[in-house]
């Protein structure tokens, strides 16, 4: 078997593998050390011995058993057997995601117990399953954002085959299985890269310190640590897609910018696979989302739209504090938003204090991934509480109704579908000094924030390190038993199939943004124009105030809340199909 590290920062590292004798590692060009060891197989543990002393994981290992300290496992990606070896994914445009955090999906918190809810899944009406991080972090549980291991599917959700069999059973039932995975920073408890690698750089800053060295004289490893890890996911687990975190937060000056080289990369690679790249990007770039004859993403495939979801949800909270204020009261927003995708277009943003996005009206709709929860609106509130804590069931049902229907592509956050009333605070397993850290910026945090401006509210704040904060982050599936939980989900599945019969076939005939109007102070019309004259219309009245209309001519799709011939009832949402 033949291994190797790049240690540039190094004169000397030894490799170590339990039950033999330490055998040092042999330097070859561009920094790196190697070396071929016969008769080691799968479940071997190795570790590297730097010239200090200290023995440190593989950066590409394949599975930590004793999490991110721990030896390094020998692990054979040919082992599994996959049962669905034809699999080669879906259309975009029939993608309806699921988020979910493995180890709160279910009690167990494991691949193989959440593949036993994949029935679940496919009955409701999603075709797509996107994993929170799993690449190895430190201790039992974690959001999943501060992984130190970026190869290593974390040990506390099960072995690598697990994973494997829950990707396997997913698309048995025909559902994608995305992954999200970071590549602006590293977790701060576990990364030994910059022990023997020139990892970071000074000329960067990030929010968790130097930026990640992808543009230097040096930095080819680095890019290639990264784009081989999004290679690897997609070919050694069969991934269907990718969402990058917070990617306005990867520094490259280069002419050919990671992003760009990681998504030709990914497209070369896999020319017979549906393969989508997704992006979290706080600087709303429509140039990432171009299409080629209006359809085909030349780089990525959407953008998850956290301007939708802001106007959604001041609209149905009321909530308008931080960079809620810059969405709230606005139908204007509220229409373009929904109409167009982003927004803010080029505008000044006051909150952040500078302009913020571009032009995205010409994008076409499936550009955008709208939702009215995921793991950073719920889980980023003080106490990790979901929508329907502050919000009216018949306007959450409204909002529901945009979201479902819309030409963008709709997210669900696990057990929104029932109203689950379970949180999802800010959880995470660190040693005691950084533990204390973190529990302490947590709560400082929310300092600035009016109900928190006293120490005892603040330390009503969950501890994001107690097991407790973790054991409330998970589902209560016996609560699907519930009348109002019950009735919930059959609202869900009534707009997923109807979504799935009438709106997915129009998709591809949609080029482009739709054109919105204000009609009341929280009611709007939009309309899409796609291809032989049809149209696909929405008037939505998202407030507790009538608003007066007129109503369009075509099919009827779907009306939740009251219409009358003049008039759109609180808490309305109605869908027309018809003709230009």
């Amino acid at each position: 078997m033949f291994f190797r590290l790049w240690a540039p920062k190094q004169n000397a590292v030894s490799l170590e593998i339990e039950g033999r004798a330490p055998v040092a590692m042999i330097a070859a060009e561009g920094g790196w050390r190697e070396i071929k060891v016969e008769g080691v197989g799968p479940g071997a543990r190795y570790r590297f011995r730097l010239e200090d002393g200290l023995a440190v994981p593989d950066p590409a290992s394949r599975f930590q058993p004793e999490d991110v300290h721990g030896p390094s496992e020998v692990v054979d990606p040919a082992a599994y057997a996959w049962k669905t070896p034809g699999w080669r994914g879906r259309p975009w445009e029939e993608c309806v995601l699921y988020e979910l955090h493995v180890g709160a999906f279910t009690s167990e918190g494991t691949y193989a117990a959440a593949a036993e809810k994949l029935d679940h899944l496919a009955d409701l009406g999603v075709t797509a399953v996107e994993l929170m991080p799993i690449a190895d972090f430190p201790g039992a549980r974690n959001w999943g954002y501060d992984g130190a291991l970026p190869y290593a599917p974390d040990a506390a959700y099960g072995r690598p085959e697990d994973l494997k069999g829950f990707i396997d059973a997913a698309h048995a039932r025909g559902l994608m299985v995305f992954l999200d995975v970071v590549y602006n920073h590293f977790g701060p408890d576990g990364n030994y890269l910059p022990l023997y690698a020139p990892i970071f750089t000074d000329r960067h800053k990030t929010p968790w310190g130097g930026g990640i060295d992808y543009d230097g004289p040096h930095s080819r490893p680095v890019r290639e640590l990264a784009i081989e890890n999004a290679l690897y996911w997609l070919d050694e687990y069969r991934f269907d897609g990718l969402r990058l975190d917070a990617v306005h937060a990867i520094m490259d000056d280069t002419d050919d910018h990671l992003l760009r080289e990681l998504a030709r990369r990914v497209r070369t690679a896999f020319p017979e696979r549906h393969i989508h790249l997704v992006l979290e990007n706080e600087e709303n770039e429509p140039a990432l989302l171009q299409r080629e004859g209006g359809r085909h993403p030349q780089h990525y495939t959407a953008q998850w739209n956290d301007d939708v979801h802001h106007v959604l949800h001041t609209a149905v909270t009321g909530e308008s504090a931080g960079y809620y204020a810059a969405y709230a009261g606005d139908a204007g927003k509220l229409a373009r938003g929904v109409a167009e995708g982003f927004v803010f277009q080029g505008e000044h943003m006051e909150y952040r204090g500078s302009p913020r996005g571009g032009p995205s009206g010409d994008l076409p709709p499936s550009a955008f991934v709208a939702f009215l929860q995921n793991h950073d609106q719920v889980g980023n509130r003080a106490f990790g509480d979901r929508i329907t804590a502050s919000a009216r069931p018949e306007a959450v049902e409204a909002a529901l109704a945009v979201l479902l229907l819309l030409p963008q592509i709709p997210m669900l956050f696990m057990g929104e579908e029932w109203a689950s009333a379970s949180p999802f605070p800010f959880f995470c397993d660190f040693g005691p000094e950084l533990g204390e850290a973190v529990r302490k910026g947590r709560r400082e945090e929310f300092a600035r924030f009016p109900e928190f401006q006293d120490e005892a509210s603040r330390a009503r704040i969950p501890d994001p390190t107690a097991e407790s904060t973790f054991q409330s982050a998970k589902l209560d599936w016996d609560a699907l038993s519930q009348p109002a939980h019950a009735a919930r989900l059959a609202f869900v599945k009534k707009l997923l199939r109807l979504r799935r019969d009438r709106i997915i076939p129009l998709l591809p005939a949609l080029k482009r943004g739709g054109a919105g109007e204000v009609i009341g102070p929280s009611a709007v019309s939009i309309t899409w124009q796609a291809d032989h004259g049809r149209t696909l219309r929405l008037l939505a009245n998202l407030s507790p105030q009538p608003a007066a209309v007129s109503l369009p001519k075509g099919e009827s799709l779907f009306v939740q809340g009251a219409l009358a011939d003049k008039e759109l009832g609180p808490w309305t949402a109605a869908w027309w199909l018809g003709a230009s």
